[in-house]
């Protein structure tokens, strides 16, 4: 790569099911958040190719009971970004309960709390548009089989002008099934360009799927269709779902992601032209760039989403959020630096994935060196902290409060629950086991380290005063069914009354991994 190109992918973790606007000279981009809290990230590029993480549009899930425990493959499914009547507006599928709508004059805010503008099972994927030459506003949405028994088909409606409501019960536009070697078609983002209505739509699956492109004089069909982007002889499993924006100057360029199993969906720029025919070519004649010349943009200083945190004044940063909606007291504020959690008081400390009180971001997906200080000031029996690979299975390395009143090193892991898997012997689903023998921790603090290596092979690592040393077997990271693995500081202690005590985190970093 030179200072005239760029590399894919631009964006290399899990931010799923990208969709991007430009307003002025600014580009936005929002993703998938599913059962976190805050959802709906949303990020801020100059070029198209640096992203900084600017906030997020929805601080709570709703209904709020519903969301009070993880539902990690739920929730916030395939946001639209689109910006009219000088206001934003993000459209989601919930696919438990209908279509969302949140709006704000400004990208930071403040965002109305989520309005339902469908309701239903397994409406998911929805997109509107506002038709400028008409005054019209349009919504195209796909469907989950999971929860609706249908899918591979998109369907349209007319909606209210302010986005508060679908006007009409909605026609099938597209039929997947009618159009052969189709399936999984969903994912639609709807636009207007030269006389058309594009409909760009994803097919075909996750991790093999293709993007196709649909056009029609008529919102309402019928629709031709056309295969615009596919792996072809690349790499690029996948490369599918997301969105099309056209810079200042006249440039097009479409975002998308790819799936690379724990690491989630990773986002890619691809070059976008219109053909002679009227037609959309991406990427190199339809098949997606490792690396290509940068748009014709300024181009700024290098940028990702932030990663590192040294939690001043005991704050976390944008980069973290909850397993579901947070609950009050989880973080204490201090003046000191430092992140202090409470030790939160459960009967199901023995496993993480059920748990909403675990601060998570997303994995690297390049190897690195996850490190964070740890010092356990709880002296409650059973209570614990540590640092965690959060997935379907998971590990996590930390420190723990024994009976005998000495605080020990930790390390223990979780195999897979997986879809229908059996509980074990003693009838918990995928129970913790150590994966190394405790060792006395005589500070009651340490230095935790989790080495990311090619196929999200994790080591685990600490310092308890004696120099770095590495714990257990290697341990894979393992995703959910949509989401990719995460990384986790959690504070726990065994279920009973009163204060439990807490711990506090501090330097948080992810580096590129090197030898030690």
């Amino acid at each position: 790569m030179t200072h005239e190109t760029y590399t894919n992918p631009v964006l290399n973790a899990d931010w799923s099911d990208p969709d991007v606007v430009r307003v002025g000279d600014d580009f936005y981009l929002t993703a998938s958040s599913f059962g976190r809290a805050p959802g709906l990230p949303l990020l801020h590029s100059r070029d198209l190719v640096g992203w900084t993480l600017i906030g997020h549009a929805l601080e709570r899930l709703e209904p709020a009971a519903e969301f009070s425990s993880p539902r990690h493959d739920c929730g916030v499914w395939a946001p639209s970004l689109r910006h009219h009547d000088d206001r934003f507006w993000i459209f989601w599928g919930d696919p438990d309960q209908g279509i969302f709508q949140v709006n704000a004059p400004q990208i930071r805010g403040p965002w109305t709390r989520p309005h339902l503008v469908k309701e239903g099972k397994g409406l998911i994927d929805p997109c509107p548009l506002w038709d400028e030459e008409t005054g019209e506003a349009y919504l195209v949405h796909a469907w989950a089989r999971s929860r609706a028994g249908i899918k591979n088909r998109l369907t349209g409606h007319r909606m209210h002008p302010e986005g508060t409501a679908v006007l009409d019960e909605g026609k099938v536009i597209v039929d997947g099934d009618r159009i052969p070697g189709w399936f999984t078609l969903e994912g639609p983002k709807l636009y207007r360009h030269d006389g058309w209505f594009w409909i760009l739509a994803p097919a075909g699956g996750v991790e093999t799927g293709w993007q196709g492109a649909f056009r029609s004089r008529d919102f309402f069909g019928p629709y031709e269709e056309r295969i615009v982007l596919e792996q072809g002889d690349t790499e690029v499993n996948g490369p599918h779902q997301g969105g099309w924006v056209r810079t200042g100057s006249g440039e097009d360029w479409f975002l998308h992601f790819q799936q690379r199993g724990a690491y989630g969906r990773v986002v890619h720029l691809q070059p976008m032209r219109w053909g002679t025919d009227g037609w959309p070519v991406i990427g190199d004649e339809g098949a997606p760039v490792p690396e290509h010349r940068r748009p014709g943009l300024p181009a700024g200083p290098p940028a990702a989403p932030a990663t590192d945190d040294d939690f001043p004044g005991g704050r976390f940063g944008r980069q973290w959020s909850w397993t579901a909606n947070p609950q009050d007291g989880l973080a204490t504020q201090h003046s000191a630096d430092g992140l202090r959690l409470t030790c939160v008081r459960t009967s199901d400390a023995h496993d993480l994935r059920t748990l909403p009180s675990i601060l998570t971001q997303r994995l690297p997906g390049l190897p690195s060196a996850v490190e964070v200080e740890l010092e356990l000031h709880s002296e409650e029996p059973g209570a614990r902290a540590g640092l965690t690979v959060l997935g379907d299975a998971y590990g996590w390395i930390g420190l723990q409060r024994g009976g005998d009143g000495a605080v020990h090193l930790v390390h223990r892991f979780a195999e897979p629950v997986g879809t229908g898997a059996p509980p074990t012997p003693s009838g918990q689903w995928g129970r913790e086991r150590d994966a190394a023998h405790p060792r006395l921790a005589p500070r009651g603090s340490a230095r935790l380290r989790i080495e990311i290596g090619a196929g999200a092979r994790c080591r685990f690592a600490y310092d308890i005063g004696d120099g770095l040393r590495h714990s257990g077997p290697v341990f894979t990271a393992t995703p959910w069914r949509w989401v990719g693995a995460l990384l986790g500081l959690f504070a726990l202690a065994p279920a009973g009354t009163g204060h439990a005590g807490a711990a506090t985190f501090g330097a948080f970093r992810i580096s590129p991994l090197r030898p030690l």
